[in-house]
């Protein structure tokens, strides 16, 4: 309830790192680094670099994607956090870095309370639950009935551990009540070729992700682990709906800044990150990935990573994960 209650607040309404401002006297002030915890060519990757051109226009500053993947973005927050560079760098900090990394490690290079304040939400993506055309199955009931009479824990992929899409699988196989075995890999991409080819059956994939292969072909989707079927794809049935009463779950992100920025900065970009989010290029590029944008203030933002931590906070503690 209070999940949902802090998400209806905040929705009030292979490239170059270099984002260029297309005019002279927006290159003036310096550059903003903007850190990722990811490889670039991912959702997280395209996310930064689609709302980082209009935030730098609206700032009239270049802003420059870093990408620094590794450690489920451990490397890239205790980076971020530990920067001199305070009013020149924001961090997308993601479920991993808020929700879901302060309770799978017992010990962390960075405190995400004490070390970053939140500027806004940047997007939730969609996650698909999606099977390789080979397995024989083509909606809950079916695949449910699949997982049960194998011989042993059927494996499953996701970009890593401890992302949302390793957790959300671990509670939907708590709520079928089944025995699956995880496989992280480095990334959708890796994970998603797999699923294809079969070495793994299925996953629960993010729509940026997947949805070039969803459109092509290539994979069959199950259902989506959304709360309502997506305008996107109004054909896929959610999970709750096929009997996985109240399962939600979404990879979402937000910008942070590390702590000891001043707060007229934070501010600053938190009007040129909203103003960025309603932007027409922002938004088609986001309907195009099927994700949704999600501005909001500060303390929206707030509000809602302590929820989602609190509730996922459960869900590990439930299923015995550490990954330390």
């Amino acid at each position: 309830m209070l999940r949902r209650q802090a998400l209806k607040a905040a929705l009030a309404i292979g490239a170059p790192p270099l984002l260029g401002m297309g005019t002279a006297h927006a290159q003036t002030g310096k550059p903003v680094e903007w850190v990722v915890g990811f490889a670039a060519g991912g959702g997280s990757d395209a996310v930064a670099r689609t709302v980082g051109e209009s935030f730098g226009k609206a700032l009239g500053r270049t802003v420059v994607v870093m990408n620094k993947p590794g450690a489920g973005t451990n490397i890239a927050a205790e980076y971020a956090a530990r920067t001199r560079e305070l009013g020149s760098l924001v961090f997308t900090a993601d479920f991993a870095t808020l929700a879901a990394n302060p309770h799978l490690f017992r010990k962390l290079a960075y405190n995400a309370e004490k070390d970053f304040v939140p500027i806004g939400l940047l997007a939730r993506f969609p996650l698909f639950l999606v099977v390789g055309n080979q397995l024989p199955v083509h909606n809950l009931q079916e695949f449910t009935q699949w997982v049960k009479a194998q011989p042993g824990p059927v494996s499953y992929g996701s970009p890593g551990l401890g992302t949302p899409h390793h957790l959300a699988t671990e509670l939907l196989a708590q709520r079928l009540g089944v025995k699956m075995s995880h496989v992280p890999y480095r990334g959708a991409g890796p994970a998603l070729i797999d699923v294809i080819g079969g070495q793994i059956p299925f996953m629960l994939a993010d729509s940026a992700a997947a949805a070039q292969h969803i459109a092509a072909g290539k994979l069959r989707v199950i259902g989506v682990a959304s709360a309502e079927r997506l305008k996107s794809h109004p054909g896929v049935p959610t999970l709750a709906e096929q009997g996985v009463k109240d399962f939600e779950a979404h990879a979402w992100q937000g910008l942070v800044a590390p702590a000891g920025t001043d707060d007229a900065t934070v501010q600053a970009w938190s009007v040129a990150l909203q103003q960025a989010l309603r932007s027409p290029a922002v938004l088609a590029r986001f309907e195009a990935l099927s994700l949704e944008p999600l501005p909001g203030t500060p303390a929206q933002m707030r509000d809602y990573w302590r929820s989602e931590s609190r509730r996922w906070g459960q869900v590990i503690e439930s299923a015995g994960i550490r990954l330390d």
